[in-house]
């Protein structure tokens, strides 16, 4: 198996428009085109060339939590892609957990926290309880943990 660095240099060299830099975790910071990589994870190519499919794909935003899980599942299929180019393979089971984490993510966040009953998404922080009216904001949580902040409804 090739080692961390031939993959790099190679990726570097067939991808010059990115930067590739050591960071705490993978991630795709499209401000300055840089691709952050950790060295410690069992499975690092495969989040490796799913952070650069993200880069490649453009993915910088989204306005619904859907939207983001769409985008984290095109990443992932490009990722599928790119690995094979380098001779490696994704398990369906690590592309599976990652979603299922974003799935996971989605499903707290819509929530409601008066019924729990899943509310309807009216902005990209903003619910909205087809049940019982509620109103809630959350935070983004997806790297911290998650907040539901209760709002006040006269109808």
């Amino acid at each position: 198996m090739p080692s961390t660095i031939s993959i790099l240099n190679s990726l570097k060299s067939d991808y010059p428009q990115f930067t590739f830099e050591l960071g705490d975790d993978f991630h795709w910071f499209s401000p300055t085109n840089t691709i952050y990589y950790e060295n410690s994870s069992d499975d690092q190519y495969a989040f490796l060339f799913h952070e650069l499919s993200h880069a490649l794909l453009g993915h910088t935003n989204y306005s619904k939590d859907i939207e983001l899980v769409s985008m984290e599942r095109q990443a992932w299929e490009l990722a599928i892609k790119i690995a094979q180019k380098y001779g490696f393979s994704i398990s369906d089971e690590i592309i599976q957990q990652n979603l299922d984490s974003y799935r996971d993510w989605m499903h707290a966040r819509s929530t409601c926290p008066g019924c729990g009953a899943t509310g309807l998404q009216v902005s990209k922080s903003a619910y909205k309880c087809p049940s019982c009216n509620q109103k809630w904001t959350v935070n983004d949580a997806r790297t911290r943990a998650l907040r539901r902040y209760s709002k006040k409804t006269t109808n």
